[in-house]
């Protein structure tokens, strides 16, 4: 116990230099939190549990700081085919002197939630999703606020949270249901500035990793909910740097739970299939908060393959238990595979077929000419809609 004590010490001093070099936030340790949410009348863990979960803690640190220094070699032409996937500019400030590729080893040693040290907290480092943010954001403006009072209302949740900057709080089919309670304990506080939620996770207590503020109803006091940020540099990981992004080698992925990060996306698919090489989560655009959907490329066509052919493919992750659905990732600047766009006047393509005997994309002539073959009459077009999102469509014979 003395060893780990003074091991413990000794990386906090050093992983203490590594914070105020990088300008992060140094970690609340749990023992801190726990007598913090004693004031809240909740019992949590043992003194030998906290310091185990000191030690977990102190690892996980180390495990980021080292993610990080990866992430920032990567080469440039890794960040050019992330933003092709993003559908943005393929020039970022600040990459062109990267090289290097990014390996992780355990998907057990990631942090789950969003309250821990992560990679890419330098806007000039970042991912694309946190590109141009010329005043530092590190997080999304949408909070996910869980376990509220059940008497909670808007008003309340409103006055709770208001101390940290203007805010609007919303639920999902809130505008439908015209209630004045979050139906099933949980909200979202949507900040006007970025400094809000910062401000918002300096003030929370940490506990086993995750964020607590305590709130009060008109019946219950003091009762800690979760509170879940959302950090922008979660929205793109790179696993494989030496390999260049093929978008036709890129899945999408349907129904991914918000507080999946793209490293978990990729160590999950990378299990599976193997080959992975990034993975990217969907964000919208003005609040930059996941929309439930995410991108994996990956290095060879067999693994891609594996991956379209198991159409469903359950998530498992920490809390996480999820089946989603797995798709080709459908562009919408390709020309036909047939005819190089000499049968359709030098159109892009509309069509694009997952089956995996074509695995092409066809303009309308060519899809009828090579779809009225034997065996290839069942086969269904995809086209790109919005957020990404492929969908089948039914094709009219010419």
């Amino acid at each position: 116990m003395c060893t780990l004590l003074v091991t413990v010490c000794s990386l906090t001093k050093s992983l203490n230099t590594i914070d105020k070099y990088f300008g992060k936030h140094k970690p609340v340790l749990p023992h801190t939190g726990i007598s913090k949410l004693n004031s809240c009348s909740v019992d949590f863990s043992t003194e030998n549990q906290a310091n185990k979960q000191c030690y977990r803690m102190t690892q996980k640190y180390i495990y980021s700081f080292i993610l990080l220094s990866g992430f920032i070699n990567c080469p440039t032409n890794a960040f050019q085919s992330i933003s092709h996937l993003h559908g943005k500019s393929p020039y970022f400030p600040g990459l062109d002197d990267q090289a290097g590729p990014v390996l992780l080893e355990e998907p057990s040693h990631l942090d789950t939630t969003l309250g821990g040290p992560q990679p890419l907290s330098s806007p000039s480092r970042s991912s694309p999703h946190s590109q141009g943010s010329e005043g530092g954001e590190r997080f999304s403006r949408k909070v996910f606020v869980g376990g509220l009072p059940p008497d909670i209302d808007e008003d309340e949740i409103t006055a709770s949270f208001r101390r940290f900057g203007p805010l609007v709080v919303d639920w999902p089919h809130k505008a439908e249901s015209k209630s004045y309670f979050p139906p099933k304990g949980y909200a979202f506080l949507l900040f006007q500035d970025e400094n809000s939620v910062q401000s918002l996770i300096d003030a929370c207590i940490t506990d086993e990793d995750k964020l607590y503020l305590c709130v009060s109803s008109p019946t219950i006091k003091d009762k800690p909910v979760q509170i879940r940020p959302w950090r922008l540099s979660d929205a793109d990981f790179v696993l494989d740097a030496s390999m260049p992004l093929d978008p036709r080698k890129t899945v999408f992925v349907g129904g991914v739970p918000r507080p999946l990060k793209a490293v978990e996306l990729a160590m999950i698919m990378d299990r599976l299939y193997g080959g992975v090489c990034y993975a990217g989560i969907d964000t919208d655009p003005e609040l930059k908060y996941p929309k439930g959907a995410g991108r994996v490329a990956f290095s060879n066509q067999q693994s891609y393959i594996a991956a379209i052919s198991a159409r469903f493919v359950q998530l498992q992750h920490g809390d996480i238990d999820k089946r989603v659905e797995v798709k080709p990732y459908v562009l919408d600047d390709q020309m036909c595979d047939e005819c190089q766009g000499q049968r359709c006047g030098g159109k892009f393509a509309p069509f694009f077929c997952a089956n995996v005997t074509c695995l092409q994309y066809y303009c309308e002539h060519c899809w009828a000419t090579i779809h009225s073959r034997p065996g290839r009459e069942f086969h269904k077009p995809l086209v790109k809609e919005g957020a990404d999102r492929p969908r089948a469509v039914p094709f009219r014979w010419c």
